[in-house]
């Protein structure tokens, strides 16, 4: 019986997810990107390094739509598929 005294002095206090777990994607906001990774994987026997663009497209859509945290894509191994910097032709014309 006495633990039905102490039954309620514990509470629950939630925490967010660890990094690695996201919410789920309810409303279908990155089902496109989803599914182009998905069939990209597919197709190419599920070999994702074969598959990284669309997978770097995904990850994108999922952080603009706070479906993730905001992470730098070099920290997420993306760094060879940064847009790199457009630079003018400094080559003279003749």
């Amino acid at each position: 019986m006495s633990t039905a005294m102490n039954f309620g002095t514990k509470s629950f206090k939630p925490r967010p997810p660890e990094k690695g777990s996201f919410p789920l994607d309810h409303f279908g906001e990155c089902k496109v990107f989803k599914e182009t990774f998905m069939r990209c994987l597919r197709e190419n026997n599920f070999d994702n390094s074969l598959c990284r663009l669309q997978s770097k497209e995904y990850l994108e859509c999922r952080m603009e739509r706070q479906l993730m945290t905001k992470e730098p894509l070099e920290r997420l191994g993306f760094k060879d598929l940064m847009d790199e910097p457009q630079t003018e032709n400094t080559e003279a014309k003749p």
